[in-house]
């Protein structure tokens, strides 16, 4: 019953040019000059019950309708606790920020009520990003954002007069086109532009972030170049190239944002071993309260090998320049503005988009009844995620993990799952190969090989360590009761549309995006680990166990099947459905659906956006107390 043909061979065992190094590391690590860490993820690992028997010798209660319990109730006091009037939010703005609203903060307040904004008092988001820029004055901001926008793949969205043009100031090689992420931004404003002054907004062309200074040069601003008057080379300390040509890499420059003393700025700690990528012991039954963005590096640097965007071939800017981004990981400063891929429309990224007569429905044509969906983990996309500097880590970027682990055909691979037994007094738990697991569970595949050149071995050894399948529309996605969402070279841009539709995203992401403050994870979606290894017992509370766990554990007698006429009788699918579990993951499905409904629209990310640009207008200003609003 295996999905695929075993394969000749391991990756591992294809990469013998690796064996010496991971000798010295081992080396290195028994004389103690690894920090040792126990933990493989995010610190917010909240909920565990431990497969041991002596320990928990009967689990009764799952943790998961907790987590959604829990989740249920903050985000509903969140609703309720928004302001109601302007005067509220005057108040609600001085509380958290310790400082008046921004100037035409009236204005905002009456265009965010007539779209019939929701979230009016959540925007720390916004605080977060832009807190860094008060240590600059106004002209100097000016300035900077002009300068970055010389530099390759940053556009300049310009208002004058009411009007908003796009420019390219830079020497870019490769086009002097703007981007459509410049454009995206662009359309976004157009509601509002006459209403701000002249302006400037340097908006990031690409997928990965851009901006990371080191902690010494945040806590010391005189180790900088502060006066930028001689323009970006002096700040920066010299010419800036687009790629880091062997000099540096992403995660070099990430790990200096860390306090001197933490392990990450250790020098052994910076490089530990390959051996922490493959946690030891049993996690498969931890869940995330929210997901990893804030997954700290500083203290868990091991855990950078897992994530491709620290392997980004593009260059980090190391100095306080402002660059408008779609998303930020833990440790860049770039400024979080609303995703194009969200706002537009197109018939890879947009839920409901009918591209012959132009139109967004409600409904999208491929979507399938909640009762004739398929109860698997669907997942398609391309083998990006990461660059290739330092070369040699592909393999353990997170798509490239995800991917070998939800298709492996390995039968010596073993995972423990936990499901509901029969009589639903209390759950049982049984370990049963990967392999089988997969086949019942999973259809997950790449689509496509990027950069295959990048992987150890090549195409050949790329396709023979994963799976791969077909390109499917978007809506084949709909066909499935769960949709995996995972990260690409940045934010996934998928997102929005898998909350669009009546199927559960389980997104994995390291990243924070503008809409962070207003969703709740076991709500709108199932927050999933950078470690994936909880994924089965997420599946196996809300759909039961699959086939061959209820075979495994009746052989183990830890389960029994109903008798007749005094014999016991073989257990079926039917006997475990967990009704409650399924009615739970439609609640969340019904969940994403109407937050996308009612909080992320294009008229939301509109008023995100013009509140952003009300604290950019402050911040670009000579008197800023001249901009504040006072009424």
């Amino acid at each position: 019953m295996l999905r695929h043909a075993l394969r000749d061979g391991s990756f591992w065992q294809r990469q013998g040019g690796y064996v010496f190094i991971v000798c010295v590391f081992l080396v290195f690590l028994q004389f103690g000059l690894f920090a040792a860490n126990k933990t493989d993820d995010a610190p917010e690992i909240i909920a565990e019950a431990a497969h041991d028997k002596s320990k928990t010798p009967r689990l009764t209660q799952h943790p998961i309708p907790h987590l959604m319990d829990e989740a249920e109730n903050a985000f509903r006091r969140k609703v309720d606790g928004q302001s109601k009037t302007l005067k509220a939010a005057v108040a609600e703005y001085k509380k958290r920020y310790k400082r008046n609203p921004p100037k035409g903060f009236d204005q905002w307040f009456a265009f965010a009520q007539k779209a019939d904004f929701v979230m009016m008092d959540e925007f720390d988001a916004i605080s977060e990003d832009l807190e860094p820029f008060w240590a600059l004055s106004g002209r100097e901001m000016r300035r900077r954002a002009v300068q970055v926008g010389s530099l390759p793949s940053i556009d300049i969205v310009r208002i004058r007069d009411g009007k908003t043009t796009v420019v390219n100031l830079g020497k870019d090689s490769e086009s002097t086109d703007v981007s459509a992420r410049a454009q995206g931004f662009k359309r976004m404003t157009e509601k509002f532009t006459r209403l701000l002054p002249d302006l400037d907004f340097p908006i990031n062309a690409r997928a990965e972030g851009r901006v990371v200074v080191p902690w010494e040069h945040r806590q010391y601003p005189n180790l900088t170049v502060q006066d930028s008057s001689l323009g970006v080379e002096k700040v920066l300390g010299g010419p800036f190239t687009p790629d880091w040509q062997g000099e540096s890499d992403v995660w070099e420059a990430v790990r200096r944002t860390c306090h001197p003393s933490s392990p990450a700025r250790r020098l052994y700690s910076s490089v530990r071993s390959i051996f922490s990528m493959s946690p030891r012991g049993d996690n498969d039954f931890h869940f995330l309260s929210k997901t990893s963005s804030n997954l700290d590096l500083c203290d868990k640097p091991h855990a950078h090998y897992q994530q491709g965007h620290l392997f980004s071939d593009w260059r980090t800017i190391p100095a306080l320049y402002p660059v408008f981004s779609p998303a930020k990981a833990k440790g860049f400063l770039d400024i979080r503005i609303p995703s194009h891929y969200y706002y537009g429309s197109t018939a890879h990224y947009t839920y409901g988009w009918d591209p012959i007569n132009l139109e967004l429905k409600e409904l999208d044509d491929m979507e399938v009844p909640w009762q004739d969906k398929q109860d698997k983990i669907f997942w398609r996309g391309a083998s990006t995620g990461g660059g290739n500097s330092p070369p040699g880590y592909a393999p353990q970027y997170h798509r490239h993990r995800f991917v070998r682990m939800a298709s492996s055909d390995s039968v010596t691979d073993n995972k423990t799952i936990t499901f509901l037994d029969p009589a639903g007094s209390h759950y049982v738990s049984t370990t049963m190969p990967l392999a089988d697991l997969n086949y019942d569970v999973m259809d997950v595949a790449f689509v496509k090989a990027t950069n295959p050149g990048a992987y150890p071995g090549g195409l050949e050894a790329l396709e023979a360590d994963h799976h791969f399948g077909d390109a499917v529309a978007l809506g084949t996605h709909w066909s499935y009761k769960y949709v995996a969402d995972l990260d690409g070279m940045g934010y996934s841009g998928k997102f929005m549309a898998y909350l669009a539709s009546d199927s559960v995203p389980i997104k994995s992401t390291v990243y924070d995006e503008y809409y962070s403050d207003w969703i709740q994870p076991w709500v709108h979606f199932i927050p999933l680990s950078t470690t994936y290894k909880e994924i089965y017992n997420i599946y196996a509370y809300f759909s039961g166990p699959p086939p061959t766990a209820i075979a495994l554990a009746e052989e183990q007698g830890l389960i029994h099947g109903p008798t007749e006429d005094g014999r016991t009788t073989g257990l079926t699918l039917r006997d475990f459905r967990n009704k409650e579990g399924d009615h739970r993951l439609k609640r969340i499905a019904r969940g994403g659906k109407q937050w996308k409904k009612t909080m992320g629209r294009k008229e939301d990310m509109e008023v995100y956006l013009y509140r952003l640009c009300l604290e950019w207008a402050r911040l670009m200003a000579d008197d800023r107390d001249a901009m504040a609003y006072k009424g």
